[in-house]
């Protein structure tokens, strides 16, 4: 998917961030509904020991006293009331009123008779006529009503005030209407809101939960980037191992298993520069024992006629010019070879004098204005296996100098007839040589473009094979200005 982040650091850190924070939404719509239930239980259980404590006192006195005692205690949230019949007994109790008289009877300790109902606050109950809050109690039971005067035991004054202040100040909440049987055989009732949790999130509990997740995700993300950078420092090295064997070894710190790697890829490192170092013992060794009997067929190659001789000289020089350019291709490149600041103006006139000298047609165009560190001779080897590749085939060449951000471009141009763009890579490949024009004909021994090529890349650049629109050969050389040997 594009959406995806490329990099393993975005992949798990998109991966720890929505983890957080579906735990976090998660545990707070558990939290939030257990406090709802912590909130309603703990809310109901005090009223309920309210209700208790009213009973048994109601209990201990005579009914002239009740009156009195009810009288005073007949305030919102809670109204009592002594002057309503038993309600009918309902047959599928709701769950609130069930859990509420539950409570109730732990607090009262005895089996008293009881009778519990609840309705949803504001939701006016089955049979109200009137304000809020005031219970008529259905068309079942008597009415707790106004009655004319107000006296004690009627609800005129407690039911208005219970309707005016439940709704003015407690939106939301549970309303029951409890009925507890006295000692004597009395009914005592109490109105008793019980008010809802808000449904509105504490500003201090989406900053707990803000300031959670951010610092959990900053933490993550540390995290993720310390146990990424090294897997980014080893595809650097593995990058860099491939353009110059001999760079310096990884260190092996950090974690156990980041150790591991660092040592196993510095075991593999070493591996490769001892068998590039025995392949180029060898080549060497080769190299000095062929060229003996080479010199001895040379001295006996002069008793020959002279056209024989001629000829025999020309295989003899390709032969050598094979051995040397394979040993130079083995030996020069890989290895370290030591960079210091080049004046490349300079460089590139010494390079044209050379050419010129000999009869070859070889111009600059630009300014490299400026130094790159590198290593010379092999800066000029590169040069001039190009500008030998342009003239063998075009008979000229250009030195196009140019600068694009911290790098210095070296294009060398001919006129010649170009490559197949089929094989504009496959020159590289060591003794590749194509037919036709670039056939084997022209000399060579199809190792002078992979020399430049890696003497290129060894110092941190590239080269490039182009045909141009107008016809001919584009050699793009890119050499990094201030890389030192890595």
């Amino acid at each position: 998917m594009r959406l995806l982040p490329r990099s393993l650091f975005g992949r798990m850190a998109l991966v720890l961030f929505a983890g957080l924070l579906f735990a976090q939404l998660l545990s707070s719509a558990i939290n939030f509904a257990e406090r709802d239930r912590l909130l309603l239980h703990a809310s109901g259980m005090q009223p309920a020991q309210r209700i208790a404590d009213i009973v048994r006192l109601l209990d201990s006195v005579d009914r002239g006293e009740r009156t009195r005692i009810v009288t005073i205690l007949n305030a919102p949230p809670q109204l009592v009331s002594l002057d309503l019949a038993p309600v009918p007994i309902d047959p599928s109790p709701d769950f609130n009123a069930v859990r509420f008289a539950s409570a109730l009877r732990g607090a009262l300790g005895s089996d008293r008779d009881l009778r519990v109902r609840a309705i949803e606050w504001p939701q006016e109950p089955p049979g109200v006529r009137g304000a809020p809050g005031v219970w008529r109690g259905g068309t079942d039971g008597p009415a707790r009503a106004a009655a004319p005067g107000g006296g004690p035991g009627m609800m005129m004054g407690s039911g208005m005030g219970m309707g005016m202040g439940m709704g003015a100040g407690m939106h939301h909440g549970l309303l029951f209407m409890t009925q507890v049987l006295l000692s004597d055989g009395t009914w005592v009732t109490f109105d008793t809101l019980v008010p809802r949790a808000s449904a509105d999130l504490p500003l201090r509990l989406v900053a707990t939960l803000v300031i959670s997740l951010a610092a959990v995700l900053l933490l993550s993300l540390f995290a993720v980037r310390w146990v990424v950078r090294p897997l980014g420092v080893l595809a650097k090295a593995a990058d860099a191992l491939g353009r110059h064997i001999d760079r310096a070894p990884l260190p092996e710190t950090g974690p156990l298993e980041v150790r591991h790697a660092a040592a196993a890829f510095n075991a593999m490192q070493g591996r490769l520069q001892r068998f590039i170092r025995e392949r180029t013992s060898i080549l060497a060794a080769m190299s000095h024992d062929i060229k003996t009997p080479l010199t001895r067929m040379r001295l006996r190659a002069e008793l020959l006629d002279d056209e024989t001789r001629e000829r025999f000289g020309k295989d003899l020089g390709e032969i050598e010019a094979m051995v040397s350019q394979t040993l130079e291709f083995v030996r020069g490149v890989g290895t370290a070879a030591q960079r210091q600041p080049v004046d490349v103006d300079a460089l590139l006139e010494s390079v044209q004098a050379d050419y010129v000298e000999t009869g070859r047609n070889v111009r600059i165009e630009g300014d490299a204005a400026g130094q790159v560190v590198a290593n010379a001779p092999l800066l000029r080897r590169c040069l001039g296996n190009l500008l030998d590749n342009a003239l063998a085939y075009a008979g000229s060449a250009v030195i196009a100098v140019s600068s694009v951000g911290a790098e210095l471009v070296l294009r060398v141009l001919d006129e010649g007839p170009g490559i197949p763009e089929a094989d504009l890579e496959k020159v590289f490949e060591p003794f590749h040589r194509l037919e036709g024009s670039r056939s084997r004909a022209t000399g060579g021994t199809g190792l002078g473009l992979t020399i430049a090529r890696n003497i290129a890349q060894g110092a941190g650049g590239d080269l490039v094979l182009r045909n141009r629109p107008q016809g001919g050969l584009e050699a793009v050389l890119t050499v990094p200005r201030g890389t030192a040997a890595a």
